[in-house]
């Protein structure tokens, strides 16, 4: 009865979560069967239809709603930093995804600069690899930090570099225990918050200089 009803076919489609997207970017995509029965629609098709031709897609929820409706529930990506080229700025998620290119930069977004030093370990890693560290370096920061972040610069792989307002800077070092160096940047904002320069690389042993 479910695959033969005409009464339980697709007419509509609706979507939700989109912010930057439009719903009928999404339904182009999806390609949604219009007129198939609702029990036979592929969720697992349209899923992999959304997320190939919309990289702004980082996952989607494609929902049956008895009798005729898809629902297709869409979280976007959002920018971590923005790596500024040829006049145009490509935004990056916290995962280190490239998924749009942009002609106005996207406000309160830092700007990665990746600095090619020729060193062998930077051709080991990778421009790749070390925008992923970058981006997760922007993932981690804490709420009140991000906000007054303009840049975070990438020398090496275990050299990355966040620069806020007022020419303060925080040594960060690599990507890896973000959240312990988040928590000690934290307490060192509170306790030195005069400070110019803070460095958390290796955050059992954080050091402040400059006032």
């Amino acid at each position: 009865m479910l695959y033969g009803s005409g009464w339980l076919r697709v007419t509509r489609v609706e979507v939700s979560g989109t912010t930057v997207l439009t719903a009928a970017q999404v339904s182009e995509a999806a390609r949604v069967p219009l007129g198939d029965p609702l029990a036979s629609v592929d969720a697992d098709a349209i899923e992999e239809r959304l997320l190939t031709r919309l990289k702004r897609i980082e996952s989607v929820d494609v929902v049956r709603s008895w009798p005729h409706t898809i629902g297709l529930k869409v979280t976007e990506r959002r920018p971590k930093v923005l790596l500024e080229k040829g006049g145009k700025f490509i935004e990056i998620d916290g995962s280190g995804v490239r998924f749009a290119t942009v002609d106005q930069a996207v406000a309160g977004v830092p700007r990665l600069v990746v600095e090619d030093s020729g060193s062998p370990g930077n051709r080991r890693f990778g421009v790749e690899r070390l925008e992923r560290e970058a981006a997760r370096v922007a993932a981690d920061l804490p709420a009140e930090v991000r906000r007054d972040t303009r840049a975070i610069r990438v020398r090496s792989y275990d050299s990355i570099t966040v620069e806020l307002t007022d020419d303060r800077t925080i040594a960060w070092g690599s990507g890896e225990r973000g959240e312990a160096k988040a928590r000690t940047l934290v307490a060192l904002l509170k306790a030195a918050g005069g400070a110019k320069h803070f460095d958390v690389s290796a955050p059992a042993a954080p050091a402040v200089s400059g006032s």
